[in-house]
């Protein structure tokens, strides 16, 4: 079944990686990233470039950062590259790119790639390989510590392949901004390009797999709600008249006690959890304002979406019960979409054929949260098919953590499979 695809040496591919490694940028940040990612299309001469409002849906974003954090992202990417043509396009926060290459008749492909990165601080040890040998990320704070950099080669290695073979029909790769936030797959499968897509690969690397294994299902994503939650009261001395004072700290331990016992529900698995608790009061004061997270997942969209009621009817309730005003605003959402068996069934042959005897796994959980998801359930309704698959890299360490890293000849197998997929479908 394999085509015997001709791909990018591994040296192109580590350099790559390594380079997209170096220069993180968090959700809706991606400033330094995209252009670089357009740079890259230019030089191959994809048939067609969508960036910033042009890829996605802006109206569809979520968690997008406040001004002045976009806008000392936006400085920084400016001072490292003179593509102001391509900058002055992503200002706002309209990062992300979608590339198309077109050869006659036949079928659209798509594969979507992620390209955010963490607010974590990179190892700096001597067994860390991106410290020992150069790559470490220069932007402290901030890390591809979840194989972004890796999913973005994935993306430029795959599109040169196919434009090197023979094929007929549109190929497309969308360059997702924001997975981390799960604020970026809502809006660029709310944007135009996914319409007319008949099949989509999404993939992730590591996730605890050897580097030769390869999954063709990845399924049962937890779905997902992000929300920010804030409630106002009134400040007043917390000795001398506390009852003058509308406590929202108080409205706040109403709201979280409830929220981590809201009922589970007996048709699967729920998860919540509350963080980023903030309140600025002294200890003599009666607060006037909290903010936090909250988050809730579950073993299905309807889950998440019984959770998330619960949470805003649960933060309602409390604000009244103190006299606070409370607000939740939405700030990250994903939802579930399993792989369909006719492209799990294709890659598992692929994977089986391939000439590096490589190890098959059809499907397996992925267990954790991811908004590809949004983009599979776009195809799947305008009658297509998607599959997210898992390419294993030998992780030293867990993803979101100072240590990850890759083994990097999961790179060449992965652009290996996704191009011989991609480039059946086109046959």
């Amino acid at each position: 079944m394999t085509t015997q695809t001709t791909i990018p040496s591994d040296a192109e591919l580590t350099e790559l990686r390594r380079e997209f490694h170096r220069y993180p940028e968090p959700g809706w940040c991606e400033f330094r990233t995209t252009v670089r990612i357009v740079e890259e299309l230019e030089r191959m001469g994809v048939d067609e470039i969508h960036v910033g409002p042009d890829a996605l849906d802006s109206e569809e974003r979520l968690g997008v950062p406040d001004d002045d954090v976009l806008a000392e992202w936006f400085e920084k990417a400016a001072a490292e590259t003179d593509r102001t043509d391509v900058l002055e396009r992503l200002e706002g926060g309209h990062t992300g790119a979608v590339a198309v290459v077109e050869n006659g008749e036949g079928p659209t492909v798509g594969l979507r790639v992620d390209i955010d990165a963490l607010p974590i601080t990179e190892s700096t040890d001597d067994d860390h390989r991106p410290a020992a040998e150069g790559f470490r990320s220069a932007n402290e704070g901030y890390m591809h510590a979840c194989g972004h950099d890796a999913h973005i080669t994935f993306g430029l290695g795959v599109l040169r392949t196919v434009l090197d073979g023979e094929f007929s029909g549109t190929f497309k790769v969308f360059f997702q901004p924001s997975e981390e936030l799960l604020g970026g797959g809502k809006a660029m499968a709310a944007g135009p390009h996914v319409d007319d897509v008949d099949h989509l690969f999404g993939a992730h690397v590591g996730l605890d797999t050897p580097v030769g294994t390869v999954v063709a299902g990845l399924d049962e994503a937890l779905a997902l709600s992000r929300m920010d939650v804030t409630f106002e009261g009134e400040s007043a001395h917390a000795g001398l008249a506390p009852n003058e004072g509308r406590n929202a700290v108080q409205a706040f331990i109403a709201a979280a006690d409830n929220i981590y016992a809201i009922p589970r529900h007996r048709e699967g698995n729920t998860r919540v959890n509350v963080g980023g608790i903030h309140a600025d009061n002294a200890a003599n004061v009666i607060a006037d304002r909290v903010t936090a997270s909250v988050e809730v997942r579950g073993e299905s969209t309807e889950l998440m979406e019984y959770m998330r009621d619960a949470v805003d009817r649960y933060v309602e309730t409390a604000a009244e019960m103190h006299e606070c005003e409370a607000t939740v605003e939405l700030t990250g959402e994903s939802i579930r979409q399993d792989s369909d068996e006719e492209l799990v069934e294709l890659v598992s042959g692929i994977v089986t054929d391939h000439p590096d005897s490589l190890s098959l796994v059809r499907r397996d959980a992925l267990a954790a949260s991811e908004d590809a998801t949004y983009l599979m359930q776009a195809v799947s309704e305008n009658g297509g098919t998607a599959t997210y698959l898992g390419i294993g890299a030998s992780n030293p360490s867990g993803h979101h953590t100072p240590a990850f890293d890759i083994d990097e000849r999961s790179l060449s197998i992965g652009v290996s499979v996704l191009s011989d997929s991609v480039l059946t479908l086109l046959a």
